[in-house]
């Protein structure tokens, strides 16, 4: 898009090049930060947050207050599609997610509506516009949401779990029931990245936070094949440019090369996988993004700038990377030790993209 006045992060995830590697932080906006903690304390839950466009626009701008990041991300949850569906999204302290019905029999499954995100969603989608009208073209933003079988996994459950051992007893002894539902799901995520990419993300990612807990058949017929269909009914050019696709499974580095094939754009890697031997798997297919351990945050800023040398090292010279963590950052972090590992990948990156 024209105006855009730092546009590193698009061309990286395309493989164009660039002349740093672009940084931003999965859960960015979040806790370990003072001020989002104060914004929610007015908000008066995690919820009312993300309802609150105005607010959600405040919490997704502090990181880039506070630090030199290349891409914005849209401040919401993976779980409003199924709240918006009916089932009665609630946080309970300690506990996490939890929804008031469960999704765990045919017939909670046939009720079930496929959303319209601009009718059901209007929220999300008002921040998004919001966003990225005070983002005045800094910074691309990103829109997500979660995959089919990790919102499944909730809505089975009913809430979090450890091992989603419920959920995978339904795909394996009803994949029949179990795919009902996520072709119900897929079609749902098409809509909601749709209408987010129409509202104005300029990128979007797929989060399977879940994919790693199944065997490697069942990941490609209850995760991967789900994900293929929303990457076959994704916008993928809007306002004059590209709007790239990343799926991110966690627990998923065994599986790069099919991913690879799904015709997504960019492959997110935990921090399991060495992204040097990711590189070489997918070849020029797709770009990668990650990979530090959050908790490598909590270590010195000496040893924060080693693993970041040491990633970028591995990755070596080229395009097609988008450093980040290998999953969300955590609240204990101190945000002085976020702002280390930006700079340090700006700074020590800029050798790998000359000549």
């Amino acid at each position: 898009m024209a105006g855009l006045k730092n546009d590193r992060f698009l061309r990286a995830l395309l493989r164009e090049p660039v002349d740093v590697t672009p940084v931003w932080m999965m859960r960015q906006a979040g806790r370990y930060l003072p001020e989002y903690r104060a914004t929610r304390a007015k908000a008066g839950d995690f919820m009312a947050l993300c309802q609150n466009p105005q607010l959600a626009c405040e919490v997704t701008l502090q990181p880039l207050e506070r630090y030199p990041l290349d891409a914005a991300i849209l401040f919401s949850d993976i779980l409003t599609i199924p709240d918006a569906m009916g089932l009665g999204l609630y946080f309970e302290t300690g506990e996490g997610p939890c929804f008031r019905k469960k999704t765990d029999t045919a017939a909670a499954i046939d009720a079930l509506p496929v959303l319209n995100a601009e009718r059901d969603l209007p929220y999300v989608m008002d921040a998004v516009r919001t966003i990225r009208r005070e983002l005045n073209g800094r910074v691309p933003l990103i829109g997500f949401s979660g995959s089919p079988w990790t919102l499944a996994c909730y809505m089975v459950q009913g809430g979090s779990s450890k091992d989603f051992s419920k959920v995978r007893a339904l795909a394996y002894s009803q994949p029949a029931l179990m795919n009902n539902l996520l072709e119900k799901l897929s079609l749902s995520v098409i809509d909601y990245l749709n209408a987010q990419i129409r509202a104005g993300a300029q990128a979007v990612q797929v989060f399977d936070t879940w994919g790693g807990l199944l065997s490697g058949p069942a990941y490609e017929a209850f995760s991967l094949r789900w994900m293929q269909r929303i990457v076959d009914g994704l916008i993928r050019e809007h306002d004059g440019r590209k709007v790239p696709v990343i799926l991110f499974t966690k627990g998923g580095g065994q599986w790069l090369e099919t991913m690879a094939n799904s015709g997504c754009d960019a492959l997110g890697l935990d921090w399991t996988t060495d992204i040097g031997h990711a590189r070489e798997r997918v070849g020029q297919r797709v770009a990668l993004q990650g990979n530090m351990d959050p908790a490598m945050l909590l270590a010195s800023p000496a040893s924060i700038r080693d693993e970041v040398a040491r990633i970028l090292a591995s990755f070596g010279h080229g395009n097609g990377h988008v450093f980040n963590l290998g999953h969300g950052i955590t609240p204990e972090v101190d945000p002085g030790h976020a702002g280390v590992f930006i700079e340090a990948v700006h700074e020590l990156s800029a050798a790998y993209h000359r000549g």
